[in-house]
């Protein structure tokens, strides 16, 4: 396992909700001297600085502010969140002498991977302290605690004859065979608190499989999350290893609800990329025409994993655009902009590629397959930028057991570093350097 893989999964196996994500990520940021800020407190934001926010305590936002003018904003955006299980308010449901958790389904996951795995319960909870403030706190319980049972093949002989689950009825997990078990209790207990000064929760199942790398040359690596944690680690850890620029904010960012469409006040749909955009041009004493004038000669890099070439489906690939694991940075294109990239900024991406010395590909879905979306295009209506949409392949996507390339994160944190270094001007009308 190289250091990279080793990083990434230690990252992920500490990031068991986007909660944790975020805190996880403060505090490298915080141990690489990032100042923290917050939204609601005056900013005095210095050149050659280094600085990062928060928002909802699971989207965060770190910067680098140039070393001697400020002309351009270099963006790379992620995700914090996967595809899941909430578990719902008054989750406790006894049926003889067992005791399930009533759940619902966050975002569009792959339902049969959970099944018979170890799961555990982790987010956060709000609790009341005695001081009369409401604080919140992590959770995570962090052991074997929950399983989603599958129905034995004598009890359904059409089980591998295709079955539609029902998210009521088959997915909720057993827990305990205590008919007073209060999964309150057990989270209070957890964070040393009474269960009655716990006044709210935002409370996930994950899966407790620990990384692999295998294969004949240990050429894969599996976990969960690596949609879309294996971007945002990158992206992070690029960030904390680039040199301040002389002219170009560089800008990462990880937004919570990608799975739910990013309609929040943390998501991509939601001001806080702009608003910082603002208040970083402020402490330079920019008007808004330098706001404008800066957006126009900046660049944003989506990154949210794509799909490999499947071993067994090659046929759901488009047939002259096929990616694989291991083979680089994966840029994203479709016709009717569910992706960003355009002609114009592959060009200017894939300058930076070379530069960084890593391999490309593309991928396009096949005309007759209606493909998914990412943050991209989302965000940029907020803050309309050039830029691409990128990704890393693996298989199994929304999966709580992912697979993607050993040699892939390597790949995408060199472009990272690369690209957080580099200057793009507009020198004339749809015309740009790269310095």
């Amino acid at each position: 396992m190289n250091k990279t893989v080793k990083g990434l999964f230690d990252f992920i196996e500490k990031s068991p909700s986007q909660f944790h994500v975020v805190a996880n990520q403060r505090q490298v940021f915080l141990d690489a001297g990032f100042e923290e800020l917050t939204e609601a407190s005056s900013w005095d934001l210095k050149l050659g600085g280094n600085y990062f926010v928060t928002r909802n305590g699971s989207s965060i936002l770190a910067f680098r502010m140039p070393k001697k003018e400020y002309k351009s904003f270099m963006i790379m955006a992620s995700h914090t969140d996967s595809p899941t299980f909430r578990i719902k308010e008054m989750p406790e449901m006894k049926e003889g002498h067992y005791v399930k958790l009533n759940t619902e389904r966050y975002g569009g996951m792959l339902m049969a991977p959970w099944f018979d795995r170890p799961l555990s319960i982790a987010g956060r909870a709000i609790v009341r302290t005695d001081a009369g403030k409401i604080e919140t706190k992590l959770v995570n319980l962090d052991r074997d605690l929950c399983m989603l049972p599958s129905l034995a093949i004598h009890m359904n002989r059409e089980a591998n004859d295709g079955y539609k689950y029902n998210a009521q009825k088959d997915l909720l997990p057993l827990i305990s065979m205590d008919e007073k078990f209060n999964l309150k209790d057990m989270v209070a207990e957890s964070l040393g608190v009474k269960a009655e000064d716990i006044v709210g929760s935002d409370l996930f199942l994950y899966n407790r499989d620990a990384g692999r790398v295998w294969g004949a040359k240990d050429e894969f690596i599996s976990i969960g999350r690596l949609d879309d944690l294996q971007c945002s680690y990158s992206s992070m850890m690029g960030i904390v290893n680039a040199k301040n620029s002389d002219s170009a904010v560089e800008l990462h960012v990880t937004f919570d609800n990608e799975e739910v469409g990013s309609g929040t006040k943390q998501g991509a749909d939601s001001t806080f990329l702009y608003d910082t955009l603002v208040r970083i041009n402020e402490a330079m004493n920019g008007n808004n025409s330098k706001l404008l004038e800066t957006i126009a000669n900046s660049f944003m890099v989506s990154a949210d994993n794509a799909h490999a070439l499947h071993p067994n489906y090659a046929e759901k690939s488009d047939p002259t655009n096929k990616v694989y694991m291991n083979e680089g940075v994966v840029i994203k294109f479709n016709a009717n902009q569910k992706y960003m990239t355009d002609g114009l900024a592959f060009g200017i991406f894939t300058e930076i590629c070379k530069k960084a010395k890593v391999p490309f590909q593309t991928f396009v879905n096949r005309s007759d397959v209606a493909g998914g979306s990412t943050l991209g295009n989302i965000s940029n209506a907020h803050v309309s930028i050039n830029g691409v949409d990128i990704g890393l392949a693996q298989l199994a996507m929304h999966s709580p057991f992912e697979t993607a390339g050993v040699k892939d994160t390597e790949y995408l944190l060199k472009i990272a570093i690369k690209f957080y270094e580099t200057v793009i001007e507009s020198t004339a009308v749809d015309s740009y350097t790269l310095k």
